[in-house]
């Protein structure tokens, strides 16, 4: 049998998310590393040497050259980049979020369809060793928390924790509860950045779920994990050690612990972003759709901009001190403006007098 032709690759962003994807690019059979961009280029030069491939300063140098790209750029960047590769032809693995408006994240999916192209978005978290696992004994959840807790990266500052973070446990959430949300309580916090740097969100879905998620970026530890009720028991995941536990429910009535079946499943050991770059690869040599596809990324991230604008509904700034809400802000403006007609009025009544 003919070996498989490699897949030609480029990386564009040299920073923290781009070094990961480069570095395990360059390990994986099947591929060909053709190099690194980033307007940096002492970046860019130090990435490309060290994974043994060709630095660069322009996106467009890579056309021509590469079969796929993964975008790692700032997100204010993802449309931009995102485009040009897909109207030249290129296979696109975009990170999260795939966009920052619903209207960008639009283009790029017709884009991918009007050139027969992968687009694949980068939630990583889909390909952790325990959530692939943990998915095997989850059936009719009913309430689920998630914690994403770390310390603060001012990379990410210009972006809401709900974007930066929570967003992963947003789209996970969509593979785990077949319905859609009704109804969202959302509040957040800015600490350190403009940007809200926690968050904690309760979403109501169609079927009676319930999901209440908390996301932080002003943590001393990193904290990542999530537990669903479900009603035959209850699924334990630790994102971050690889482990999953269930609870099941032996008896229809639980007297003691001794009714419950405690296990520990096997969680098979494989980097998330590896399993990532695999799929994303079996997508592009079998026409696969990938998981997820621009279309499940993208609803990710109208929910989050959804939260987003709950929060903000009250323009409560890090100063703490209430602004009065725009509606209120223009009632506030007619009530003067009557204030003032009805004060001359009077004015006029008691000179005719």
């Amino acid at each position: 049998m003919a070996k498989e032709k490699a897949i030609r690759f480029g990386v564009i962003g040299a920073g923290k998310i781009g070094t990961f994807h480069t570095r395990t690019l360059a390990r994986l059979d099947g591929v060909n590393l053709v190099g690194v961009c980033d307007p940096d280029q002492m970046r860019a030069q130090k990435l490309a040497w060290e994974h043994n491939c060709t630095p660069y300063t322009k996106p467009e140098e890579l056309v021509g050259q590469v079969d796929a790209v993964i975008v790692a750029a700032p997100t204010q960047l993802h449309h931009q980049i995102g485009m040009y590769f897909l109207e030249h032809g290129v296979h696109t693995l975009v990170e999260k979020p795939i966009a920052v408006t619903m209207e960008e994240a639009r283009d790029l999916i017709q884009a991918a369809k009007r050139h027969g192209l992968v687009l694949q978005v980068g939630h990583v978290e889909r390909f952790n060793p325990a959530v692939v696992e943990a998915r095997k004994y989850i059936q009719n959840p009913r309430f689920i928390t998630i914690n994403r807790q770390g310390p603060y990266d001012g990379r990410m500052a210009n972006i809401s924790v709900v974007l930066d973070l929570m967003i992963h446990d947003l789209d996970l959430l969509y593979t785990l509860i077949p319905s859609e949300v009704c109804h969202i309580e959302a509040m957040g916090l800015s600490v350190f950045s403009p940007h809200e740097d926690i968050a904690n969100v309760r979403l109501h879905f169609e079927n009676g779920a319930i999901a209440d998620v908390t996301a932080s970026r002003a943590s001393f530890e990193r904290a990542r994990y999530m537990h669903v009720f479900q009603p035959d028991g209850y699924v334990s995941v630790d994102f971050m050690n690889a482990r999953v536990k269930t609870y099941r429910k032996e008896k229809p009535v639980i007297n003691s612990m001794n009714d419950l079946t405690v296990s520990y499943p096997k969680v098979e050991k494989q980097l998330p972003i590896t399993a990532e770059i695999i799929h994303f690869m079996e997508c592009i040599r079998t026409a696969k759709t990938p998981a997820p596809s621009g279309e499940k990324g993208s609803k990710a991230l109208d929910l989050a901009l959804h939260i987003l604008e709950k929060m903000n509904r009250f323009d409560i700034p890090k100063t703490g001190h209430l602004h009065t809400p725009k509606p209120l802000q223009a009632l506030n403006t007619v009530a003067r403006a009557a204030h003032a007609v009805l004060d001359e009025t009077l004015g006029q009544l008691k000179g005719d007098k």
